[in-house]
């Protein structure tokens, strides 16, 4: 299992995308702006979407990417997410105001994207590929996931704030070699990332301190212009991990 990082950031500008990771060449963990960097055939190679949540940063390549490749594909493109995902995706975006609703066209009999409703703790196996939908903490419904080759696994925290499901996941998993975790804001911010429901370098402290194992630990979902000073941060806070900055473009092997 081959995983590259498309997007890892918390907003735009310049360089920065937002978050997308492609698992070898035919499934997406979520689909920020990351995603349309990927060539015209690259996009048609895209078979699955795991949501993390409905937010935007998360989600808006769905449409665009599907827009762009249906007339390219012989089956539909598979959303899977929560149940609660689904509904905001299918009220809110796919709605026919937003955006056309591609599990009816060209008709409901051979759409173009179907729906796929997964539970946490369910695992969805994709020629042997295992994606696991693990508990998240956000303000909106939400989970993240494990990826799992059967050799080794890697956990997306999605966005997240104080979550003890999270560590529960990570603990049983007794492959675990990398862990993705977000934190949005810096220390200063802190009434922000709580009301948002996001972590800072204290509580990522705090949360590391639940785990048991020693993965590798990555830093995703960094504000821009923060990014320097939350790391720094991080180092103080959570040295004895050694968290290091998620980049674009960054390659997982599992």
């Amino acid at each position: 299992m081959r995983i590259r990082v498309l997007g890892c950031s918390g907003g735009i500008g310049g360089s920065l995308r937002t978050t997308a990771l492609l698992v070898d060449d035919d499934v997406l963990i979520d689909a920020g702006t990351g995603v349309g960097d990927l060539p015209l055939e690259g996009l048609a190679k895209i078979d699955h979407i795991f949501v993390s949540h409905s937010h935007l940063d998360h989600v808006t390549s769905i449409p665009f990417l599907v827009d762009t490749v249906c007339w390219m594909r012989r089956t539909p493109i598979v959303v899977y997410a929560i149940a609660e995902t689904l509904d905001i995706l299918r009220s809110h975006l796919f709605n026919w105001k937003l955006w056309p609703d591609f599990t009816q066209i060209p008709d409901a009999e051979k759409p173009f994207m179907i729906y796929r409703e997964i539970k946490v703790g369910e695992t969805v196996e994709i020629d042997g590929r295992r994606i696991t939908a693990i508990p998240a903490n956000h303000t909106v419904p939400a989970v993240g996931y494990m990826l799992d080759s059967g050799k080794a696994s890697l956990v997306y925290s999605g966005d997240t704030t104080v979550n003890d499901g999270l560590w529960k996941a990570v603990n049983e998993a007794k492959n675990l070699k990398y862990l993705v975790i977000e934190t949005a804001f810096s220390n200063k911010e802190q009434d922000v990332a709580t009301a948002s429901k996001h972590l800072c370098p204290m509580t990522l402290a705090s949360e590391l301190a639940k785990m048991h194992g020693h993965p590798e630990v990555f830093i995703t979902h960094l504000k821009p212009g923060e990014g320097a000073l939350t790391m720094r941060e991080i180092g103080v806070a959570a040295g004895r991990w050694r968290p290091r900055m998620l980049e674009t473009g960054q390659e997982f092997s599992l």
